[in-house]
């Protein structure tokens, strides 16, 4: 074994035998399927602490010759399929950790001869007899190994992990950028030696003018995770069965970690968050504290057209539409606000939704690191609406309606510009974010079915909350007390059938012409 070439199972084993371990073996027949095939180049990228490195580390161990596996894997979901033994420790494998490699090279654009040298260097150890001893090319090397080997299974499997740090911790260096590509392009394209390639990262293939240096790869991403999507993070299925096993709340786990929605698979969850949730014992931000809040700041402060109204009214609730074409997958080529959306995805701050095309802040972790960047922003409109949900809330409970209604207009007021009124789903992501602290003891739950209708919003208090639940009504250019007239002809409050605590009736207009909010509040009965 060596430390490129066939490094061993070492690495998996410490996280196949850790006592929070999920079986994501399944990922293996894919690859399987796709060994020595056409479509043989994979790229799989996800946001950090999703389980890249242990996904790569997991391939190194099942494929890597001059060791032994099948006490790793021959309990987990690999081990049920028909090519398991047949690829289990059968191959050749070079793995590159390219984080690794940057740190030692010096320089960015020292990168791809940094590593071409070491890798070639163990390869003409291992294959003294195959490969000239003055030979300075690797993939010349692999190509002559290839040519004179005569075993049926020659070849080389690469595993390439964090692929794309050139780009995020070099990002202005494009000369060192095309160098590392052109030295891919060089290993890859063309070339019969490789059995499979697979490479993860943050960013999908770096784009030159419309075409791609890596084209030959296919691309699976948090924009189009494809047939992969279940292998991103934890599913809910899995994160259910976590909570059972060490008595968590799945509630507010969900809350915290959930929102991932992927197509082709259930809810996704942040595996890391979970882990240390239960680690921890409690719910908090775990993911957001591996990196500090100017991450996410640098982006927000782009000053690009609509971008400030886009996040503001994902923190109030909205989908955004966005088109996801433009990206360079780079972190500093942005046209507009698209691009950054669509770079925030992929770093995981926020998710998409691919049949709608439309991004939104999955879950309450990601929700409070938008807040912290956005107050060092100076968004003093949004901190301050945040800052008074509280107080509304109380007044709310309270029955003080006209409390309720000023608390409203002030929170519209300061975002008139980023917030206008349109109609009554504009009104209701005021009334989101104007309610924002609410989010610790309630459900929202907006236009649930009714059976009569939908009721905009509905607060449905938390199993640990003895707080009552808020059925609200909207109304622009009519009445507050209309909208509660609504809520009781329509009888809305049939849609809380299993719930049995007590319930406002909350009913909040806006006249567009005097431009004054109203609101009426009353307890209803079941």
């Amino acid at each position: 074994m060596g430390k490129y070439l066939n490094p061993g199972n070492e690495a998996f084993r410490i996280s196949a035998e850790d006592d929070i371990y999920v079986d994501k073996s399944g990922l293996i027949s894919f690859t399987n399927s796709r060994i020595g095939k056409r479509k043989r180049y994979l790229c799989a990228s996800r946001p950090r602490r999703f389980g890249k490195s242990m996904t790569a580390e997991m391939l190194s161990a099942y494929y890597s010759k001059n060791c032994d596996s099948e006490a790793l894997f021959h309990n987990l979901d690999i081990a049920k399929d028909k090519s398991y033994k047949q690829h289990l420790n059968h191959h050749d494998v070079i793995f590159i950790n390219t984080q690794h490699f940057l740190r030692k090279a010096g320089k960015p654009e020292n990168l791809a001869n940094y590593l071409e040298e070491k890798v070639l260097a163990e390869v003409k150890k291992a294959y003294s007899d195959y490969v000239d001893p003055d030979e300075t090319s690797l993939p010349e090397a692999l190509a002559s190994i290839f040519e004179k080997e005569e075993r049926p299974d020659k070849g080389f499997v690469f595993i390439i992990d964090e692929w794309d740090c050139i780009f995020r911790e070099a990002k202005e260096d494009k000369h060192a950028h095309k160098v590392y590509l052109d030295f891919l392009r060089d290993l890859f394209k063309d070339r019969t030696y490789v059995k499979l390639a697979y490479m993860t990262g943050i960013l999908p293939i770096k784009k030159y003018g419309t075409h791609s240096a890596l084209n030959i790869f296919d691309e699976f991403s948090m924009t189009d995770p494809k047939v992969l999507s279940k292998y991103v993070g934890f599913t809910e299925t899995e994160v259910k069965k976590l909570c059972k096993k060490y008595d968590l709340d799945f509630a507010e786990a969900q809350r915290w970690y959930d929102g991932y929605k992927l197509k082709k698979s259930d809810h996704v969850y942040n595996p890391k968050s979970i882990v240390d949730a239960i680690a921890e014992g409690e719910f908090k931000s775990y993911w957001t504290k591996t990196e500090t809040y100017e991450a996410l700041k640098v982006y927000v402060d782009l000053n690009f057209d609509g971008l400030k109204d886009a996040i503001i009214a994902m923190l109030g609730g909205n989908n955004c539409n966005i088109d996801t074409g433009t990206f360079q997958n780079d972190m500093t080529s942005f046209t507009g606000k698209d691009d950054v959306l669509t770079l925030l995805v992929h770093l995981g701050y926020l998710a998409y939704n691919e049949d709608s095309q439309e991004v939104f802040i999955p879950n309450e972790e990601v929700r409070a690191e938008f807040l912290r960047a956005i107050k060092q922003s100076g968004w003093s409109e949004v901190a301050d609406a945040v800052s008074a949900s509280e107080k509304l809330l109380e007044a709310t409970l309270n029955l003080k309606a006209e409390e309720v209604a000023r608390g409203v207009s002030a929170v519209h007021s300061d975002n008139t510009s980023v917030l206008a009124y349109h109609d009554e789903n504009s009104l209701s992501c005021v009334i989101t974010l104007a309610y924002y602290s609410a989010k610790k003891d309630y459900i929202l739950i907006r236009e649930l079915p009714t059976g009569e209708g939908f009721a905009d919003i509905v607060f449905l208090p938390r199993q640990h909350s003895d707080k009552p639940a808020l059925v609200v009504e909207l109304k622009w250019n009519r009445t507050a007390q209309g909208a509660i007239n609504q809520i009781k002809e329509k009888q809305y409050i049939n849609a809380l059938e299993k719930y049995t605590g007590e319930i406002l009736a909350v009913g909040i207009s806006y006249d567009k012409k005097t431009k004054v909010h109203s609101c009426v509040i009353e307890k209803l009965q079941k």
